[in-house]
């Protein structure tokens, strides 16, 4: 049996991310799997980060963390980036010395050692844009920001990116076919 901690990051619960969501946790539970879920817009947790120490919302997603096998994200992709509420949370949770250290080289250069090695991540991300603008003229940032610079420093190496395209523009048909991908991967974890 494997463990799911996995983030929600919409404000709509008729929206695309949440058939994406309610999808997601029907196969997984279903394959004898468990899931423990955070919708961050129901809690109200708070993104904003000034340099405080961690609160027991971060502290006990954190714990939740340790325990699970697989991280999971679901949110849109807005301005080239998931919602504030996500990157906060992101900022406060993922955070050193927590998921990541810096092991010291010299002067001040070092490099991220990741303390959440072993787990998996699978981030779900919904776009008004279609994929050639994404991959061409924005170079995929929203992808390489999270697998390189958040999953990979956590010590994250298995992650999978799923990314569903003009969500707001396409058929009925293909948003059946973008659920049966959340399906198969939710079969593959």
């Amino acid at each position: 049996m494997k463990k799911v901690f996995l983030v929600y990051g919409h404000y709509n619960e008729k929206s695309f991310n949440a058939a994406i969501r309610d999808i997601f946790i029907k196969t997984v539970n279903e394959n004898g799997n468990e899931v423990d879920c955070v919708d961050l817009y129901k809690e109200k947790f708070n993104p904003v980060f000034a340099g405080e120490k961690p609160d027991q919302t971060v502290l006990d997603h954190q714990a939740r963390i340790e325990k699970s096998d697989v991280i999971v994200l679901i949110a849109p992709i807005w301005n080239f980036r998931m919602p504030a509420i996500v990157e906060g949370w992101i900022d406060k949770v993922l955070a050193p010395p927590w998921a990541f250290r810096f092991k010291k080289l010299f002067g001040n250069y070092g490099y991220p050692i990741g303390n959440l090695k072993g787990k998996k991540a699978i981030v779900f991300c919904t776009y008004g844009s279609p994929q050639f603008a994404i991959r061409t003229f924005f170079l995929n940032m929203p992808t390489k920001r999270l697998r390189r610079g958040v999953f990979n420093i956590c010590g994250i190496k298995d992650v999978t990116y799923k990314r569903y395209f003009a969500v707001p523009f396409v058929s009925e048909k293909k948003r059946k076919k973008f659920l049966d991908d959340v399906r198969n991967t939710a079969l593959n974890l």
